[in-house]
């Protein structure tokens, strides 16, 4: 599994976030509040939607499956309209930077052992290491959320190691 790796420009993003860990996922929760809400947002960019988490800058340090983060379902748009953003939704400027991009195909249940790899195993052998940027997957045309055959894209923040 090697990714792919980019450089992106500044995202700006409007949606809902909650915060939650691993032990204590709500995941479920935040998008079945932000789907009714998604098509209020104007002037969007594409028809992705992005799954971010926002993490503690030592979150990875000292991993802890309790320890809370961050998570938005968000939408692209192309600038900021402060008079019409939806009731509840909020504004998150994606930092430009590099990322490695990681194609994924599987119920989105079943990604845990997909992410224990990227952590485990290719990122402490590749020539980079984690940035503090929001981490994120891009969910297009072929996300299915639950189904075997879904697709997504996963977007690990990364800089070079020095």
């Amino acid at each position: 599994m090697q990714p792919r790796i980019e450089s992106i420009q500044v995202k700006k993003l409007i949606g809902k976030r909650l915060s939650m860990s691993l032990t204590n996922n709500r995941t479920t929760e935040l998008w079945q509040s932000f789907m009714p809400h998604r098509k209020e947002i104007i002037n969007s960019v594409g028809s992705d939607m992005f799954s971010l988490r926002v993490y503690d800058p030592q979150y990875f340090a000292n991993f802890n499956p309790g320890a809370e983060f961050d998570k938005w379902a968000a939408i692209e748009v192309s600038d900021y309209d402060y008079n019409s953003i939806p009731p509840g939704m909020e504004t998150l400027t994606l930092p430009a930077g590099l990322y490695a991009v990681f194609n994924y195909v599987g119920a989105a249940s079943a990604g845990g052992p997909f992410f224990q790899h990227i952590y485990g195993t290719w990122l402490p052998n590749s020539e980079y290491r984690l940035d503090n940027r929001p981490h994120f997957e891009v969910l297009g045309d072929k996300y299915k959320n639950e189904s075997p055959d879904s697709e997504e894209e996963i977007w690990i923040p990364v800089k070079q190691r020095t």
